[in-house]
């Protein structure tokens, strides 16, 4: 929200949108859009006509060229087949001075599990070498593995191994019942998220040219250059 304020956004993989509308407040013109046809039935049967919704791939926009100041990719880079298709979009699309956002899961974690449906996963300095062509790149991790609960904590080692020998279920209701077991009981999330949920904690942070072993989430900001 900080960095969409004012400004002309786009978020893509946007999925179901729970987070659309904190955007579209904040933003001076907002519009979101995914790959998949039902998704966006789900986020429009929700929003209506308050945002603007449409389906398209991430490596090929429906937006003019430098007509953006901030696009944001959430938890969906690694969806993308070809990332120099999806960073020459960016650079069409954002204005000079504009930002892309990425937040992504940790892959350089001992007992990270790849979706089945994933291309590539990029780790810090990965994230830092792909983009890097695109403009100045920041880098910041979330959610500190050793401030988990303890009982996450006891478990990671179990996961890695879990992982490890291929026995990670791969359907959606077994992972169902494998994050119960290790978190609970879900929580359903609502189809629209108010901003108030949670309390705000910062960013960390974190070295560019080495892999980062620590934090669950990656969070990217990278700032196009001139030309």
């Amino acid at each position: 929200a900080h960095y969409c304020k004012g400004n002309d956004v786009a978020e893509i993989a946007c999925g179901t949108g729970p987070g659309l509308g904190m955007l579209d407040k904040v933003a001076r013109n907002f519009e979101a859009g995914d790959v998949s046809g039902a998704m966006i039935e789900i986020a429009q049967r929700h929003y209506g006509d308050r945002i603007k919704l449409s389906q398209f791939d991430a490596q090929e926009m429906p937006f003019e060229a430098s007509s953006k100041d901030v696009l944001l990719i959430f938890e969906a880079l690694y969806y993308v087949r070809h990332i120099d298709r999806f960073i020459s979009e960016c650079r069409r699309v954002l204005r000079p001075g504009g930002r892309l956002l990425i937040a992504t899961a940790n892959k350089d974690l001992a007992d990270f599990n790849p979706s089945p449906h994933s291309f590539r996963y990029l780790g810090a300095s990965e994230l830092a070498e792909e983009f890097a062509a695109l403009g100045a790149v920041e880098l910041f991790g979330y959610l500190d593995t050793q401030e988990v609960s303890l009982r996450q904590r006891l478990l990671r080692p179990v996961k890695r191994v879990v992982v490890g020998l291929g026995l990670m279920p791969t359907t959606m209701s077994g992972k169902r019942i494998l994050k119960r077991l290790v978190f609970g009981r879900p929580v359903e999330m609502p189809a629209e998220l108010a901003g108030t949920e949670y309390a705000y904690a910062e960013p960390e942070p974190i070295r560019q040219d080495e892999p980062d072993r620590r934090h669950k989430v990656l969070y990217c900001s990278v700032t196009v250059g001139p030309g």
